[in-house]
């Protein structure tokens, strides 16, 4: 059974719940919680990886890093110094767009998944311009190395059996602590 406490025995702590519980047990547990809550969100999370590269224009590509390509994610495409955008859309169901600027410079493409995940790039365009390049021949490359989860994962539940086995040797030290010696009573 739950037991209901005020917030004024988290703020004096020498007060008891009701039904006897300690208020640092509450206070403990709580925060324990917290860190586990605060805590897993990145352990099981993954990040976005990009690239332009030159081709009938330039092509943004975008996938996360396990190789899972970023479909359907909003971009925005900028021109160096500009707050207009100069393209936007979205990728198709492999993680890429394609657009053709006008002049030369820096252009960023923002890439935007609607789930958190965010991804800015940036290419200089030569003086060329984005029309020669669609008469150059593309580029090969190859997609971004995928990266696997799981070390973030076996770190992330490494965390949290240790701060457990802390928890439960603290426990146990004050439990020890509490009890008095063997051969020491009336008999």
């Amino acid at each position: 059974m739950m037991a209901h406490c005020h917030l004024s025995t988290f703020i004096f702590p020498l007060r008891r719940c009701r039904k006897g519980t300690p208020t640092l047990r509450l206070f403990a547990a709580t925060l324990v919680a917290m860190l586990i809550a605060a805590g897993a969100a990145p352990a099981f999370g993954h990040g976005v990886e990009g690239r332009i590269a030159p081709g009938r224009g330039y092509q943004v590509t975008a996938v996360y890093d396990d190789g899972e390509p970023v479909s359907y994610a909003a971009v925005e495409i900028k021109a160096a110094g500009e707050k207009i955008a100069f393209q936007t859309g979205r990728t198709d169901r492999n993680g890429i767009m394609l657009f053709l600027p006008d002049r030369p410079g820096v252009w960023e493409a923002v890439v935007s998944d609607g789930m958190g995940h965010r991804l800015a790039l940036e290419v200089d365009v030569p003086e060329t311009g984005g029309q020669a390049a669609s008469q150059a021949a593309p580029e090969p490359q190859p997609p971004p190395a995928a990266r696997s989860r799981v070390p973030s994962l076996i770190g992330g539940l490494g965390i949290i059996f240790g701060l457990f086995g802390f928890l439960y040797g603290w426990k146990a030290r004050r439990a020890l602590a509490r009890t008095p010696p063997a051969g020491v009573g009336p008999f």
